[in-house]
């Protein structure tokens, strides 16, 4: 109790010193609160309200038209030249067919699948005496190019009705391939499928015999023709037509002038994946070696390192590279042309409403124009010499240049005597006809553009997924003329060593996918040809077998047929196909020596001598049969072959042979990848 009566007095005041509601840190913090909650309200941000953006009448960012036929109407056109190209040459035809449309008092336009909508073809007939022209090559084994794929699909796939429109197609092709001239064949046949008009016959160029020629005749009876149709005349005698015109930068900036770039400008410098033909990767090159021990000849190995640049690539596939001209060449045409190389130049479309505003990555210099631009080596088309004879000052001179692109017999006669027997490349032109003096920038603007090179990919991406190696085979030649005439991009690759004075070399480069591809089943046993450098694709699908069993997948026969001149001389890969046969990677391996004896055995013989195995492999086992190298002979030959094999030992008629063989390519069990 005591305690407790002494805790009474002591709570008592405690209670009197907490009387105030409020003490002064109490005050102070409710005045801090009140302040922050005054000056919230007072000042805080207001929420802004999101703005309703009206559309601009004008897209900010320039994009292309896709609508052809606006185009067309906006510029009073009435002709539309499509094109189908991989290496430029159709692309070229279709310029020159458009041109040739002004002449005849008609306006046409070259334009390229891949940009427009061709579903608008359905609308032609909205335009008077319209005419839709299609200039398509064949690719590979009768496939469409690249930029027509998806055109090509649309005619598979679509049910379009092209009641009103006019069309005439010029196919380029190759007889040496299977599948000759199949995309202008199935362009003119589905055409007239959906309805359209065909106003003159298809047309068929054969670039294993003469191309050009086979245009011209076909140019020069399909106007005629046309304008009949149309009920139009010529406006009378040709003359030159300019599609650009030259602007001399005097104050550029520098960092603004394309140095070989092929699109964006700094992209060698400043590069970004994805990779691809507008886009190619540098790839270093780590391996340049020499693989013939001897010949005349050089047959050489390379290897591009292609790490970090998330390239994939699979066996089969091709590799783009994309070579410079020679130098010296170019200093010769610079001397003769009279025109300061360094001087940066534009060439801009007079047509102000063309998706192609420059023939070239613009502004550049001439030196890197021909350079890296423009195909300066190899025999010039007919519509340059016809373009440039009205600068020689000698009347002959004029006289035989003009002749030359025409259809006439001699004018044809005279264009192979004179440019492609002894092979003359523009210098070789302009130094033989020395009264003619073209000015640079038109000449530029005649020439066609230099294409990138395929290679058939000789490594397999599971052994080497941060490398492609390229196996290929020098050009150098002498002509008629006394001249040596080298391949441009393969003494380019020669010259590329891994390290040139502390300097690493690089190749710009892209991976182009190919339809060449190694059974589904690893249990099918594969049948390779491939003489020469046939054996690059082959390189990579041994190495890949020889992955796939070491990840302890059973993988079925794999046989080689390969072919050289001599066994002690250009026997490419010698060691490596030894080491796979001891391994028993390779099952088998074949080898002719065409020149090591007085009668010359081919590959096609060693096939014979194995015909009743190689028969029960394909007939009763599923192989596949893989054909690598040249087209014009060798694979001829080898699938001639096969057919005689087929009637002997499958007891078929000559036509049931064929199509034997035929229906193997369908499914997949016959593939060549083959070049002439």
């Amino acid at each position: 109790m005591a305690d407790a009566q002494s805790e009474a007095p002591a709570q008592q005041e405690l209670l009197e010193v907490e009387e105030p509601l409020l003490s002064n840190l109490d005050i102070f913090l409710f005045s801090l609160i009140a302040g922050l909650l005054i000056y919230w309200v007072t000042f805080r941000k207001k929420p802004e309200p999101i703005p309703e953006f009206k559309k601009l009448d004008a897209p900010a960012p320039p994009s292309r038209e896709t609508s052809f036929l606006e185009k067309m109407k906006k510029t009073g056109r009435n002709i539309v030249v499509f094109y189908g190209s991989q290496t430029g040459t159709a692309e070229e035809f279709a310029n020159r067919l458009s041109k040739d449309a002004q002449r005849y008092g008609m306006k046409g336009m070259a334009a390229d699948p891949e940009e427009y909508d061709m579903a608008e073809l359905s609308r032609m007939s909205e335009i008077d005496n319209s005419l839709a022209i299609f200039c398509m090559a064949t690719y590979g084994e009768g496939d469409p190019t690249d930029n027509a794929q998806d055109f090509y699909d649309w005619l598979q796939e679509g049910e379009a009705d092209l009641d009103g429109l006019n069309f005439a197609v010029f196919g380029l092709g190759n007889k040496t391939y299977e599948h000759y001239n199949a995309m202008g064949k199935y362009v003119d046949k589905r055409l007239e499928e959906l309805g359209a008009k065909r106003v003159f016959d298809l047309g068929m160029g054969d670039d294993d015999a003469n191309l050009e020629e086979d245009f011209v005749s076909w140019r020069e009876q399909f106007w005629p023709a046309i304008c009949e149709h149309f009920g139009v005349e010529a406006t009378g005698e040709e003359s030159s037509i300019r599609q650009y015109e030259l602007k001399v930068e005097e104050d550029v900036n520098m960092n603004k002038v394309y140095t070989g770039e092929i699109g964006r400008i700094k992209s060698f410098e400043n590069q970004k994946p994805p990779f691809d033909a507008k886009n190619p990767f540098l790839a270093p090159v780590t391996v340049n070696r020499k693989l013939n021990k001897g010949g005349d000849r050089h047959l050489m190995h390379l290897e591009l390192d292609i790490s970090g640049s998330k390239i994939r690539y699979e066996s089969g596939d091709h590799v783009a590279v994309y070579p410079t001209n020679d130098t010296a060449i170019v200093s010769k045409l610079g001397d003769i042309l009279g025109v300061d190389l360094d001087m940066v130049i534009s060439l801009n479309n007079l047509d102000e409403e063309s998706n192609k505003k420059h023939p070239f990555p613009c502004p550049t210099s001439y030196r890197t124009a021909l350079t890296h631009y423009l195909d300066i080596t190899h025999p010039p088309r007919t519509n340059v010499l016809y373009e440039l004879a009205q600068y020689a000052s000698d009347p002959k001179d004029q006289e035989s240049m003009r002749k030359m692109a025409s259809s006439s017999p001699e004018g044809k006669a005279l264009y192979q005597s004179f440019v492609l027997d002894p092979c003359r490349n523009i210098l070789a032109i302009l130094e033989d006809i020395p009264s003619l003096k073209p000015p640079a920038d038109h000449l530029c603007e005649l020439l066609p553009r230099l294409q990138a090179r395929y290679y058939s990919i000789a490594s397999s991406s599971k052994v080497h997924p941060n490398s492609i190696h390229i196996c290929c085979v020098v050009v150098e030649y002498e002509t008629s003329t006394g001249r040596t005439n080298r391949g441009v991009a393969t003494n380019w690759l020669k010259s590329k060593l891994p390290t040139d004075n502390g300097h690493k070399a690089s190749v710009p480069m892209y991976v182009r996918k190919s339809q060449f591809r190694l059974p589904f089943k690893a249990t099918n046993p594969v049948i390779m040809v491939g003489p020469g450098t046939g054996i690059a694709p082959f390189m990579g699908f041994i190495q890949e077998r020889g992955w796939l069993k070491e990840q302890g997948k059973e993988v079925g026969e794999t046989v080689l047929y390969y072919g050289c001149r001599h066994k002690s001389e250009d026997y490419l890969y010698e060691e490596e196909l030894a080491e796979f046969q001891k391994s028993g990677v390779l099952t088998q391996l074949n080898v002719a020596f065409s020149r090591d004896q007085a009668q010359k055995v081919y590959v096609q013989h060693l096939l014979k001598n194995k015909k009743e195995e190689i028969w029960k492999q394909v007939h009763s086992n599923s192989a596949h049969i893989y054909i690598c190298g040249d087209a014009r002979n060798m694979a001829r030959d080898v699938q001639a072959t096969f057919h005689e094999m087929a009637e002997e030992l499958g007891g078929l008629t000559h036509t049931q042979a064929v199509d034997y063989v035929k229906k193997l390519m369908t499914k997949g069990r016959y593939s060549q990848d083959v070049w002439s």
